[in-house]
């Protein structure tokens, strides 16, 4: 990148000339390196903000099938419960009378 506009120092003594023209190179370079690297910094930006969108989206997606799952063992659960009751009303009728119980003398020692 920097290329020294000096002549070897065994043919000649560096001048303030020559030290202002390698400034003035490196000042050039310094300013194209700053330009790569921010276009480096904001194509990394973009990659990962499109990453993170993507990860969302799963994310989203995924929460919405455990969501589904959740809702179908409660509705399953549900069909158990009105199948017991139909079929075994007395049973069902003495299990929902021992924990109203058990909740009334629960929440009495409060």
């Amino acid at each position: 990148m920097a290329q020294s506009n000096v002549v070897s120092a065994s043919k000649k003594e560096p001048t303030t000339a020559d030290l202002e023209a390698q400034i003035a190179t490196l000042r050039d370079d310094l300013g194209t390196l700053t330009e790569t690297l921010k276009g480096l910094g904001k194509a990394k930006k973009d990659e990962l903000t499109e990453l993170a969108a993507l990860k969302a989206e799963v994310a989203k997606q995924k929460g919405s099938e455990a969501a589904d799952a959740v809702v179908q063992q409660a509705r399953d659960a549900e069909a158990q419960a009105r199948e017991f009751v139909r079929t075994q009303p007395g049973t069902a009728l003495g299990i929902a009378a021992g924990l109203g119980f058990l909740v009334g003398l629960m929440s009495a020692r409060r």
